[in-house]
């Protein structure tokens, strides 16, 4: 298992810590310039050849899974989150103590812990893993995994919950939410990928395709580290952690004796399990920005669920492989 954890480990070490040293002296217009790169060329361009070897054989099992996940999270988000201000007030109450929090700062804070726990990097961290841990055959359910995560989670239920818990007011018409699913270019290469299996290419395109791959897990591991090296403020630390134990730790387990329970076992278990395990996605920073939420509790839980994803993943391969 040592020499498996070194092969999952090695791309996130070099590359995320590659990024924590450069961020000292990269400017923020790199970052933008490599997250839109990576948005409408990288991504794409990965997911369309995943897509071309993605085996659509499972139906509706994977698409269905990840959406159960999503729920299942935002439910022990809320009772979370319910449990610890029964907590914080209890503590004021037998201390005497009187804080006037204004509603709308507990809003923002609620709705941020609440996506933090429910959206995953699975786009770069989770296919990357699954690329190094299990047999290519299981790719495809990675990839359909990432994509549903992503059209129900980020694109649909993350921008509810940000227009509804931030501090901004947004205007957020049902027609812009579709427009937004609708030209994320991802989707159609996805969609595209699927639909030309059957065109064979030569074998050097071939080989360069998945070459480049690579190329883009790299840069999109890249600008994690560039990501948490420009983090400057880490406060909300005891509520960002118990998001964090949530998102890659107790999720997971579930996960875990659930597929089990039902008869799913082996890589497919395993899929699952680091699938719904992958740390908090940096797409909530963007939704920070927009909607006004907690931005320190945001990065804080990118941060945490990182290091929590080191310490997990060996306790899944032991439990779930």
């Amino acid at each position: 298992m040592i020499e498996t954890l070194f092969h999952a480990y090695t791309p996130l070490f070099i590359w995320v810590g590659l990024g924590l040293v450069l961020s000292r002296v990269t400017v923020d217009n790199f970052l933008k310039w490599l997250g839109q790169g990576l948005y409408w060329v990288g991504v794409p361009l990965q997911l369309l050849v995943l897509a071309r070897h993605t085996n659509t054989s499972a139906g509706g099992f994977i698409p269905g899974t990840a959406i159960a996940i999503l729920l299942l999270s935002l439910v022990l988000a809320l009772l979370a989150w319910w449990g610890w201000q029964w907590y914080i007030t209890t503590q004021r109450a037998v201390n005497l103590e009187t804080v006037d929090v204004p509603e709308s700062v507990i809003k923002a804070s609620l709705g941020s812990f609440i996506l933090a726990t429910i959206l995953g990097n699975t786009g770069f961290v989770g296919l990357t893993l699954i690329q190094v841990l299990t047999s290519s055959e299981n790719t495809g359910s990675a990839v359909l995994f990432s994509v549903t995560n992503n059209v129900v989670g980020t694109y649909g239920m993350a921008i509810l919950i940000a227009s509804y818990f931030g501090q901004r007011k947004t205007e957020n018409y049902w027609w812009i939410q579709v427009r937004d699913i609708v030209t994320v270019p991802s989707l159609w290469t996805f969609f595209i990928g699927l639909n030309t299996q059957f065109i064979e290419l030569p074998a050097a395109v071939e080989s360069a395709l998945d070459q480049a791959v690579w190329v883009v897990i790299a840069l999109a591991l890249l600008l994690v580290g560039l990501r948490l090296g420009k983090m400057r403020s880490w406060g909300s630390l005891a509520i960002a952690a118990i998001a964090s134990a949530i998102k890659v730790f107790i999720i997971p387990m579930l996960v875990g004796l659930g597929a089990t329970y039902f008869g799913v076992i082996g890589e497919q278990r395993l899929v699952l399990v680091i699938m719904s395990g992958t740390p908090t996605g940096l797409s909530v920073l963007i939704l920070a920005e927009v909607y006004d939420l907690d931005r320190d509790l945001l990065s804080s839980s990118i941060a945490l669920t990182f290091i929590g994803l080191f310490l997990a993943l060996p306790l899944w391969l032991v439990l779930f492989s």
